[in-house]
């Protein structure tokens, strides 16, 4: 069996959870089946990438140009595909590209709701008029495609509820996992004195992208109520904005103003920063106010450290309350940029949950040692790759 596998992100360019999926089910898949990789940007050294692509230069870069200059990509996306039996894209950025392969081909399509562009009405102010051209690729991908995986039960839902004209018996859950060889507790790797951080305090950690669908700002409204002892060490991938960027940086400097132990990181930090960052951290907060899955939450507990997080999405999906983290409740207020009913109470019940770890280091330990055990036994790569080949076979005949 032969499998076009179209993606925006591919190694090296992974910069959220939908591009680690991406790596780590094609590995897999590999072993089982054949495997061309379709992706965007330079050609890569690696011999499942089978081709790789560029926008158009004549379209423009901001707003509806970005999101013209994707759809060309999958125009030649659609294009280079050759003798496959399945087609299977992932994100907005290639559904349409999947579609149109399945037209051209014959083949089915499968692809992966990772996210879904009607729950993120925030993306407007990234995209401007671009968030109705990546609505329409989502949706012509999603209603077309003989199967859609969604990477938690609630996505399913939402893909149900997003989409009605889709089919139920078409959806299927196929979690996310994790390499538990590769995220996995580390102490003394000598990234917090590269970072200045001090490894005497206590480390409450924040990894992800500067985007309004992460929570940060409620994070740092929290975090003035942490335990004076405990750093805050946020590492915020690139802002979906500038206005989103210097909203973020304006606070934490005001949020310095009030305690020290504040560590702002903007640099990639790469595969093995990261994973030494949350072996050195006491309590890793996700406050996400949208999470289709929370793929940081896996790493998190791979890497033995308990989790504070919103019960939003796939989260309660991933993490146990009272046994590998706490989740908070989260109340939406309606709003375009989905903020919560009540702002100041989730600050609190963050920073309460936070403090509550903090001040009970035996319980800390026990909840990321079991949140590691749970990572073993239910997010594994491998068990993933079988079930989705399985839904290939099922659908190439």
């Amino acid at each position: 069996m032969k499998v076009a596998l179209l993606t925006r992100e591919y190694p090296p360019d992974v910069y959220g959870g939908a591009g680690v999926h991406v790596e780590y089910l094609t590995r897999e898949l590999a072993h089982r089946v054949g495997v061309a990789v379709h992706c965007f940007g330079d050609p890569r050294d690696d011999p499942l990438v089978a081709a790789t692509y560029q926008p158009w230069a004549a379209l423009g870069s901001d707003g509806p140009g970005a999101a013209l200059r994707t759809m060309s990509v999958d125009l030649a996306m659609a294009g280079g595909v050759g003798d496959v039996d399945v087609v299977h894209s992932h994100t907005w950025y290639a559904n349409l590209a999947g579609h149109l392969t399945k037209l051209l081909h014959g083949v089915p399509h499968v692809m992966t709701a990772h996210s879904l562009e009607p729950f993120r009405p925030w993306k407007a102010e990234q995209l401007g008029a671009g968030y109705a051209l990546s609505s329409f690729c989502e949706r012509t991908g999603i209603e077309g495609a003989d199967a859609v995986i969604a990477v938690s039960g609630a996505m399913r839902a939402d893909v149900l509820a997003a989409y009605p004209s889709v089919d139920p018996d078409r959806v299927q859950v196929i979690h996310n996992g994790i390499d538990p060889e590769q995220y996995r507790p580390i102490r003394g790797s000598g990234v917090l004195e590269r970072l200045g951080i001090d490894a005497e305090r206590p480390i409450v950690a924040f990894i992800g992208r500067m985007t309004r669908q992460k929570g940060i700002a409620h994070l740092l409204d929290a975090a003035a109520a942490f335990a004076p002892e405990a750093q805050l060490v946020c590492c915020a991938g690139a802002p979906d904005t500038p206005d989103i960027g210097a909203e973020l940086r304006a606070q934490v400097g005001r949020l310095r103003d009030r305690r020290d132990g504040v560590f702002w990181i903007e640099e990639m930090l790469g595969r093995e920063g990261v994973v030494a960052l949350l072996g050195e951290s006491t309590v890793f907060v996700c406050p996400s106010i949208y999470e289709p899955f929370g793929l940081i939450n896996i790493e998190a507990m791979a890497c033995g450290v308990p989790v504070v997080a919103t019960a939003v999405g796939g989260i309660p999906e991933i993490v146990v309350d009272g046994e590998t983290g706490t989740l908070i409740p989260f109340e939406p207020s309606g709003d375009t940029f989905g903020t919560p009913a009540d702002p100041g109470r989730l600050a609190a019940d963050l920073a309460a949950a936070v403090n509550r770890l903090l001040a009970d280091r035996t319980r800390a330990a026990a909840w990321g040692a079991a949140g590691r055990r749970r990572v073993l036994d239910q997010f594994s790569w491998t068990a993933i790759a079988d079930r989705t080949v399985e839904l290939y076979r099922n659908l190439s005949g």
